[in-house]
């Protein structure tokens, strides 16, 4: 293809805008750059936007530079209604972008007549941008879950196999969430995969709404179906290598530890968070003996990951759980066998606080 000829009053005008938009790339970058450093800890981001800051400051021409003229520029401090709705990491990243992908498709276009080597560098960018902004979202995602993680002090843990209402279950853990439960553990020991399907689906949704995490019991592949943050594996249940390999590091993987030999494997395998227990005796699993508040002591002392005492835990024992060392608990009768789910939740709450 012929290049479009440019008249030659026209130098100028394409001289400002090719200025304008390597300014716009540099910014939109330098924004992305900077959460990764120091809200994602991403040093390996870091290093392939300043490259590519770089590389368009070098090709910044003093030509260009010259040309600039804010004064006569008709749109100087335009804004739009969106710029005040990004109230989110990911919101900013995504906007950020947005203004460099756009920037560098301006300085492609323009610079093919003027500055060839302006116009490969911005494509190439341009297009590894792309690539490069997915997985800047993905750890967004990733670090959210984790600062969500380490922010939650009450787990509830449904127990649907008491309660076959789905109307029923809703509400326990909905009235949970209006408490200030912010991480909720699905699980469901009978019953048809189709109804697991359909009470997770509907518990994400709901969690969704709270901004709450929902974590799915033993099940990776209903996890993965209705994008659930994370996983939660027995002893018994696959080996964490494994069962990362198959929901990511984007996704929460919690263990259940009975033993201290446990729990150092299960965080050396590079699990999440822990359970704890169980410390009481439970309903839930009458099979499984009490390990007693002396585990919990112990755990405190060994656990360097967000770790979960439960077992038996109500607001009669939590202060004593609490006192042992326990910062998090997890519960399932203390709260969904509550005529008050809502009024327990603030109990137990109020206690860990």
């Amino acid at each position: 293809m012929e290049p479009i000829a440019v008249e030659p009053d026209s130098n100028l005008s394409v001289a400002r805008l090719l200025d304008a938009n390597l300014d716009r790339a540099r910014e939109g970058l330098r924004v992305i750059e900077d959460w990764c450093r120091f809200g994602l800890d991403r040093d390996d981001f870091v290093v392939q936007l300043k490259d590519w800051r770089q590389r368009l400051g070098q090709l910044h021409d003093d030509d260009y530079r010259r040309a600039r003229s804010a004064a006569t520029d008709t749109a100087a401090g335009l804004s739009h209604p969106a710029q005040a709705n990004r109230s989110s990491a990911p919101a900013i990243i995504k906007a950020n972008a947005s203004r460099a992908q756009e920037a560098l498709r301006v300085l492609e276009e323009f610079g093919r007549n003027r500055d060839q080597a302006l116009a490969h560098a911005a494509a190439e960018i341009r297009y590894r941008l792309y690539d490069l902004e997915v997985r800047i979202l993905d750890a967004c995602v990733r670090h959210h879950r984790h600062q969500s993680l380490k922010n939650a002090k009450l787990c509830l843990i449904t127990d649907p196999d008491r309660d076959n209402d789905l109307e029923r279950l809703m509400q326990g853990v909905e009235a949970a969430l209006i408490a200030g439960v912010t991480l909720v553990q699905y699980r469901r020991k009978q019953g048809s995969d189709q109804r697991r399907f359909l009470e997770a689906k509907a518990l994400k949704k709901l969690c969704r709404r709270f901004e709450a995490l929902l974590i799915i019991n033993d099940r990776i592949d209903l996890a993965l179906l209705v994008d659930a943050d994370g996983v939660h594996l027995g002893q018994e249940d696959l080996p964490t290598t494994e069962a990362r390999r198959l929901i990511g590091h984007e996704r929460l993987l919690g263990r259940s530890t009975h033993t201290v030999d446990q729990l150092l494997v299960a965080q050396q395998e590079g699990a999440d968070y822990l359970g704890v227990g169980p410390v009481f005796a439970t309903k839930t699993k009458p099979e499984r003996l009490p390990e007693g508040l002396t585990w919990v002591n112990e755990a405190s002392r060994h656990a360097a990951v967000p770790w979960f005492a439960i077992g038996g835990i109500d607001e009669g024992t939590v202060t004593a759980v609490c006192d042992a060392g326990a910062k998090r608990i997890a519960v399932v009768s203390a709260i969904m066998g509550s005529d008050d789910p809502e009024g327990a939740s603030r109990t137990l709450l109020q206690a860990l606080s």
